[in-house]
């Protein structure tokens, strides 16, 4: 489901006279549908600037990324939000949305965009916020006023609406507490136990042993820069 092959990635710094930094080199690796994989490697390795090549923020400089059957680094702007949409969950650390709207209707939006009827998104979105212990007098409220927590309980709602078939989660048990945080390790388990591939970063260790397959150091895609 999700296939990376020979990947590479600089970053040019226009304000330092167009200076080229290789900062992946030969990346390879795959997920499984039902399977788990979690980037690991040291702070700076590289594994968000993969993460968010796989997202398509970041376009490569060369190889290839396969999601569902379609390749990111040369696919269209209009692909790869067609492929967000039905195939590429992505869960990250912090919730970005429009001020204003109700917390019910940021989870919702994900399965309204796929022309789910609006009663049925919103109970979808309704147990997922029930099962992470968001209190129902914050539902109708926007989340942007919410502790950091609560927000990241709402991004995992919103993450987990659709069942996508592939999904990228980036630290998702961060910052929560024991409850909480074993209600995402069932959300993850039950992902993969309908198939789902799972490209992850997990920090906290437990959970990472808990949840993943495989392990993929990074480390070992950083180009080697002569002495």
């Amino acid at each position: 489901m999700i296939r990376i092959d020979n990947l590479s990635k600089s970053f040019t710094l226009h304000n330092q006279g167009g200076a080229v930094i290789p900062v992946m080199q030969g990346a390879s690796l795959h997920v499984g549908a039902g399977e788990c994989v979690a980037l690991v490697g040291a702070s700076g390795a590289g594994k968000s600037t993969l993460m968010r090549m796989v997202w398509g923020n970041y376009l490569a400089a060369s190889g290839s990324i396969n999601v569902g059957g379609l390749d990111l680094v040369t696919a269209t702007p209009r692909e790869i939000l067609a492929l967000r949409r039905e195939v590429l969950g992505y869960v990250s650390q912090f919730l970005r949305v429009v001020p204003r709207v109700p917390t019910v209707d940021v989870v919702a939006e994900p399965l309204l965009t796929l022309g789910m009827p609006q009663a049925q998104a919103r109970a979808r979105a309704e147990t997922l916020l029930e099962r992470l212990n968001i209190p129902r007098r914050l539902w109708s409220l926007s989340p942007t006023t919410f502790s950091g927590g609560e927000q990241q309980r709402v991004n995992i709602a919103r993450g987990f609406a659709h069942p996508y078939p592939a999904l990228l989660l980036d630290e998702p048990t961060a910052s929560l507490d024991a409850a909480n945080r074993e209600v995402v390790l069932q959300l993850v388990e039950e992902a993969k136990a309908r198939g789902a591939a799972i490209l992850g970063i997990f920090h906290d260790e437990a959970a990472r042993n808990r949840l993943c397959d495989r392990f993929v150091d990074v480390t070992r895609f950083t180009p080697q820069v002569a002495a």
